[in-house]
């Protein structure tokens, strides 16, 4: 069986969660694992979770640098939760990246165990970068890098567009949704999927569901709000504000999405509330909706979600790789709307959950048929939908 190669840059807890996974499904002699629960799709055209194979990985901690994989992923200041931990990558050692906006100044100020290292060791090159995919056979590159990594992920972008390799941005950095950088990956020829990942069931799903609820019923919400805290390096870097600029704007525009009307810019705050060490990757939500019923009566929802951060982000990274490998065996290019709209909180089109569900459904049932034919028709670029006709 053909593996699918894949890249990662930034092993913290995301991209931790994602290797324990593809391990834990594959081998692990665990009821759990052999049912697949917690995957929505065991099998996406004859792709499974054990069916993705990590070639090359890149980060900028000293504890992480010059490691092996199996080590780097379990690390400080990495704290996710073991899922599992019974697999080995001898031959695959963490490279130096590209520091340029990849860390905060403040994440210096913090004990070792919480914040970066940085490594002091050379800083790739863009055609470092290049070599590494090209001479790892990567076929797609998952960007894991800090929030507000801004600079550092358009270089890595560039290092896709340059070695042909599909990237998968999981962080909000608007690449995939700009329509330039999306044009630039169509006419290369590369899918892409971002941005920014929309977990499995989070703060922003739950959110977003709650609203259209309250819409679909014919209630009228008047204001609503998201506070998030966690202990993890996502939320230490976060206390940065200056970095949340594109982040409050995914998570925003997430639920304005699902309104008809968007609300006042003062009638809605949903972004990351505070650093609280001892969570670890646990995040909590706390979550409230405003509205009025029937004859204008007032009603609210108020909401506490707990769940584990970096696995709740790898449900949904674990079918769009497998989306994008379907996605270049039929030569399709650019934004892939349908997976992009399922797993990620700003695509280039925002849909309603249930539209998206249904899209990624048909997207696969029609280009995994295609593939089994042997039909290579790319889908046409100026709609909206990747699906071939």
């Amino acid at each position: 069986m053909e593996k699918i190669r894949v890249a990662i840059v930034g092993i913290g807890n995301c991209a931790s969660s994602l290797i324990q996974g593809i391990h834990y499904y594959d081998d692990a002699p665990d009821e759990a694992a052999a049912e697949s629960v917690g995957l929505l799709h065991p099998e996406i055209h004859h792709y499974r979770a054990g069916d993705i194979e990590i070639v090359a990985a890149i980060d900028i901690d000293a504890r992480k640098v010059g490691k092996p994989l199996h080590e780097a992923v379990f690390a400080a200041p990495n704290n996710t939760k073991v899922i599992y931990d019974n697999f080995r990558y001898d031959d695959l050692i963490v490279t130096m990246g590209n520091i340029l906006d990849g860390v905060a100044e403040h994440m210096q100020d913090w004990p070792e165990h919480q914040r970066f290292v940085v490594a002091d060791k050379p800083e790739a090159s863009a055609e470092d970068i290049v070599k590494l995919l090209r001479d790892s056979g990567a076929e797609i590159l998952m960007n894991y890098l800090p929030v507000g990594s801004q600079q550092a992920t358009e270089f890595y972008a560039e290092c896709c567009l340059e070695a042909g390799v599909s990237l998968i941005n999981c962080m909000p950095v608007f690449i995939v949704s700009n329509p330039g950088w999306a044009e630039r990956f169509t006419q290369a020829g590369i899918p892409c999927i971002g941005d920014d990942v929309k977990a499995q069931v989070g703060a922003t799903i739950v959110h977003r569901v709650l609203a259209r609820l309250m819409h679909d019923r014919g209630a009228k919400i008047d204001a609503t709000y998201q506070l998030n805290t966690g202990g993890n390096t996502d939320f230490l870097n976060m206390l940065n504000r200056s970095r949340l600029t594109s982040k409050k704007i995914s998570k925003t525009e997430a639920v304005q999405s699902q309104l008809d009307v968007p609300l006042p810019a003062d009638a809605v705050h949903i972004g990351p509330s505070d650093f609280v060490a001892w969570q670890k990757d646990n995040k909590i939500c706390f979550c409230r909706l405003e509205g009025r019923g029937f004859g204008g009566v007032p009603l609210n929802i108020e909401l506490r979600l707990s769940v584990e951060d970096s696995p709740n982000s790898a449900g949904e990274t674990i079918d769009a790789i497998r989306c994008c490998k379907l996605a270049r065996e039929r030569g399709l290019a650019g934004p892939l709307i349908e997976v992009s709209a399922y797993t990620m909180k700003h695509p280039p089109k925002q849909f309603t959950d249930a539209e998206a569900y249904q899209m990624l459904e048909d997207f696969i049932a029609t280009n995994s048929q295609a593939a089994v034919e042997g039909t290579y028709e790319p889908a046409p670029q100026d709609k909206t939908s990747t699906v071939a006709k």
